[in-house]
C-alpha cells in the first residue's frame, strides 16, 4: 500500500527505459513532486525493486534483451509485485499491441511521447491503487475483528482471553511478537507471549512489573504508546525496533495491554496500529465481560457457600429440636387438619405398641391408632381443633404379661400462618404410672392404718362375746352328747343349730386374728435371713397342707441368693399366703411356679400360677382389706393386705402382673443387704 494519500507528494516511481525519452520523463515526474527511479533494462527494474519500494512502474515495450511485456509477466507473477500499478509505454499504439500488453498485466497502455498525459494517467493510476489498497485493509480490519470477536464470545476465563486475543493479533498483524496481559483484579491477572517462532509463553517474556507502572502511572485518556527505546520496551527480546502497545480499556477502568513488536519501523503503519486498538478494545470489552462473569461467579460460590451455612445450621437446629422431643420421657405425635401425622417421636417406636417413624408419617392417624375407638379419638381431636383448648384425659392400658400402664394423655392446639384457626394438634403421652401407683400406695396406707386403729379398738369387744357364745355352745353339745336332751323332739335341730353357732363364731374368731395380725404393730427385730431357707420352709408346709393334689410345684431358688434384712417368719407368712391364693385360683390344676433371682440392688421372689387370672378393674382393689373374689365364707380379704404391710415394714414392695385365662405373678422385692450390714438403697 502506498504510504500516503497524496501521490504528488509522496509516491515513487520506477521508470524503465533506456532511451532519451525515459530521462525526459523522469524529468516531469520529478517537477511533479513525485520521487523517480530510473532503469535501463529489466534485470536494473528488478533489481531495484528488490531495494526500494515503488508505488508505480512505467515500462517501455523496446526494451533491450527482456521486453516490455516479459517484464510485465514476471512482475505479475511475484507476490511482492503482482498488485503493483503497471504503465506500458510505446512508439506504436496498434491494437495488436495493446491487447498484447493489458494481456501481460498492463494496467494502461500510453504513448512514450505524451509527457504530461502520462504524468496525469499515472496519478490516475496512483489513486486507483490506493483505493485498492484501503478497500483491501479495510477488508482486512473487518475480517480480523469478526475472527477475534467471534473467538472472544466464548471466552471467560482471563487465561483465556490473554491467549486468544494475543494468537489473533499476532496472525493478524504479522507482528514479529505480540503480547495480551489481562489483569481483572490483583487475584486475577494472565498474560500470554507469542514469540519469533509463533509459540506461545507465559509472562517470562513480558516485562511485567515495568507494564503495571505505566498502566497505573497513565491517565484514564492516555493514548496508546508506539516507542523505538528499547528501554521502553514491554517485550523481552534483543532484536526488534519497534512495539506498539495499546491499554485495554473499559470506561475507566484498565483492563491491561495488547502489546505488538516489529523489527522494522515500517512494518508498524496505520493499519497495523488500528488493527491493535481494534483488538484492545474488543479485548477490553471481554475483559469487562470475564470480570462481570468472574464476580457474577464469586457471588454464586459465595451464595451457594452461605446456603450451604445456613442450611447446615437449618438442619442442625432441626435435629438438635428432634433431639430435644426424642429425648423427653414422653410419648409424642403431632398432626394436621386432615388428620394427617406430621411427627412422631422416638418414644413412639419403643415399646410394645411401638411404631417405627418412617411406617407413620403421612398416614391418617386413625390407621395407625387402631387399638383405640374412632368415635371417641375423633371426637377429641375435633373438639380441640374447634376450641383451641388443651385437653387432658387419664388413661389405663394392660401389657401382654398383665403389667398395668397408666397414662395422662393431652391434647395441645398448634398455630402457624392459619389466621387464627388451630393448624395442628400435638398429643402428649406421659407414663404416670409411678406416681398413680405411688398415689394409691398412700391412700391404701392411709386406708390400712384407718381399719388398723379400727380393728385394734373393736377386736377385743368382739372377742369376748365370741368367747362366751363358743363357751355355751359347746356346753350345750357337751350335754347333748352326754343324753340330757334325747327325750326332746327337737334334738336333731338342736344338734344342727348348736353345730351351726360354733362354726361360725369359730370363723368370726378367724376374722378377728386377722385383724389384730392385720393391726398389730410389729415390734419384731430384724435379723440376717437367706430367702432361699424362707422358700424351701415354705414349700414344705405348702406340700404338708394337701392342697390342689393337681398343682404342680416349681421352685427354683440359686443357693447364692444374696442376704436381706427381716424377720423370717413374717416373710414365710407372706409367700405362704401368695402361694395359697395361687393354688385357690388354679382349680382344674397348673403350675405354681416359685422363682428368686437378683437384680441391680433388690432380691425379687416371684409367685406365679397359670389360673383364672385376675380382672384388669380388679387388679387396683386387690390390697384393700375385705376385698376377695372367692366365695363367700372361703376367704376374708386379709390375706393380701397382711402381705402388703409385711413387705412394706421390710422396706419392700409388692406388685401384681395378672391376664385374664393365663394367669397371676406377684412379684417381692426386698432390698440387699451389704457386707456393712447396711440396705443396697
Amino acid at each position: 500500500m502506498p504510504p500516503a494519500s497524496n501521490p504528488e507528494q509522496s509516491s515513487q516511481v520506477l521508470v524503465v527505459d533506456d532511451s532519451n525519452a525515459g530521462e525526459r520523463l523522469c524529468d516531469d515526474f520529478e517537477k511533479a513532486g513525485y520521487r523517480v527511479l530510473l532503469a535501463n533494462d529489466a534485470t536494473a527494474a528488478l533489481r531495484l525493486l528488490q531495494k526500494n519500494d515503488s508505488d508505480l512502474v512505467l515500462i517501455n515495450l523496446g526494451l533491450p534483451g527482456v521486453d516490455g511485456l516479459a517484464l510485465c509477466r514476471i512482475l505479475r507473477a511475484q507476490p511482492a509485485t503482482s498488485r503493483l500499478p503497471l504503465i506500458v509505454l510505446s512508439d506504436q499504439e496498434t491494437a495488436g499491441q495493446k491487447l498484447a500488453a493489458f494481456a501481460a498485466g498492463a494496467d494502461d497502455y500510453v504513448s512514450v511521447g505524451a509527457g504530461v498525459e502520462i504524468v496525469a494517467r499515472s496519478a490516475t493510476q496512483l489513486r486507483a491503487a490506493q483505493r485498492e489498497w484501503a478497500l483491501l485493509g479495510s477488508n482486512r480490519e473487518l475480517r480480523f475483528l469478526a475472527d477475534l470477536g467471534r473467538g472472544l464470545l466464548r471466552t471467560l476465563e482471563p487465561d483465556q482471553l490473554a491467549r486468544r486475543v494475543a494468537g489473533a493479533t499476532y496472525e493478524g498483524t504479522g507482528a514479529t511478537m505480540c503480547a495480551a496481559f489481562v489483569t481483572l483484579s490483583e487475584a486475577s491477572e494472565a498474560a500470554c507471549v507469542f514469540d519469533r517462532e509463533g509459540s506461545a509463553e507465559d509472562a517470562k517474556l513480558l516485562e511485567v512489573e515495568r507494564l503495571r507502572n505505566w498502566l497505573t502511572a497513565s491517565p484514564a485518556s492516555a493514548a496508546s504508546m508506539l516507542s523505538s527505546d528499547p528501554r521502553k520496551f514491554f517485550l523481552r527480546d534483543l532484536e526488534h525496533t519497534v512495539e506498539y502497545a495499546a491499554p485495554l480499556r473499559f470506561g475507566s477502568r484498565t483492563k491491561g495491554a495488547l502489546i505488538v513488536a516489529f523489527d522494522k519501523r515500517e512494518d508498524c503503519d496505520d493499519t497495523v496500529c488500528r488493527l491493535v486498538e481494534a483488538a484492545a478494545q474488543q479485548a477490553a470489552l471481554a475483559a469487562h465481560i470475564s470480570s462481570l462473569y468472574q464476580e457474577a461467579r464469586d457471588a454464586s460460590a459465595n451464595l451457594t457457600i452461605e446456603v450451604e451455612r445456613r442450611t447446615a445450621e437449618v438442619l442442625a437446629q432441626r435435629r438438635f429440636i428432634e433431639a430435644i422431643i426424642d429425648s423427653l420421657p414422653l410419648s409424642l405425635y403431632a398432626i394436621d387438619r386432615n388428620y394427617k401425622i406430621v411427627a412422631w417421636n422416638r418414644n413412639r417406636e419403643l415399646g410394645e405398641l411401638g411404631i417405627p417413624r418412617g411406617s407413620v408419617l403421612g398416614k391418617n392417624i386413625f390407621s395407625v391408632l387402631t387399638r383405640q375407638k374412632r368415635e371417641l379419638l375423633e371426637s377429641e381431636f375435633r373438639g380441640v381443633f374447634a376450641s383451641g383448648e388443651i385437653h387432658r384425659i387419664e388413661h389405663t392400658t394392660a401389657g401382654a404379661h398383665g403389667e398395668l400402664k397408666h397414662w395422662l394423655i393431652s391434647k395441645i392446639p398448634m398455630w402457624i400462618d392459619t389466621g387464627g384457626a388451630v393448624s395442628h394438634v400435638i398429643t402428649i403421652g406421659e407414663d404416670v404410672s409411678e406416681r398413680v401407683e405411688a398415689n394409691r400406695a398412700v391412700a391404701r396406707a392411709e386406708k390400712l392404718a384407718a381399719i388398723g386403729r379400727l380393728a385394734a379398738g373393736v377386736v377385743h369387744e368382739i372377742n369376748n362375746p365370741l368367747a362366751t357364745i363358743s363357751a355355751c355352745a359347746e356346753a350345750l353339745e357337751s350335754r347333748v352328747n352326754e343324753g340330757e336332751f334325747k327325750d326332746s323332739a327337737g334334738l336333731a335341730d338342736l344338734r344342727e343349730y348348736l353345730g351351726l353357732i360354733r362354726g361360725e363364731a369359730f370363723r368370726c374368731k378367724v376374722i378377728t386374728n386377722g385383724l389384730l395380725d392385720f393391726s398389730r404393730t410389729r415390734m419384731t427385730e430384724f435379723v440376717l435371713v437367706n430367702l432361699a431357707d424362707v422358700i424351701a420352709s415354705a414349700a414344705r408346709l405348702l406340700s404338708h397342707q394337701q392342697r390342689g393334689e393337681q398343682v404342680k410345684f416349681q421352685i427354683d431358688t440359686p443357693p447364692e441368693l444374696p442376704l436381706i434384712s427381716g424377720d423370717a417368719g413374717q416373710l414365710q407368712q407372706a409367700v405362704i399366703a401368695l402361694a395359697t391364693n395361687a393354688i385357690d385360683a388354679m382349680p382344674e390344676g397348673g403350675v405354681l411356679k416359685i422363682a428368686s433371682r437378683r437384680h441391680a440392688d433388690q432380691v425379687l421372689v416371684e409367685v406365679s400360677d397359670t389360673g383364672v387370672g385376675i380382672p384388669l378393674e380388679n387388679v387396683p382393689k386387690i390390697f384393700e382389706p375385705f376385698f376377695t373374689t372367692k366365695e363367700i365364707g372361703k376367704g376374708t380379704g386379709l390375706g393380701l393386705a397382711v402381705c402388703y404391710g409385711i413387705l412394706t415394714e421390710h422396706g419392700g414392695r409388692l406388685d401384681v402382673q395378672s391376664t385374664p385365662g393365663i394367669g397371676t405373678t406377684f412379684t417381692i422385692s426386698l432390698p440387699v443387704i451389704d457386707s456393712d450390714g447396711e440396705r443396697q438403697d
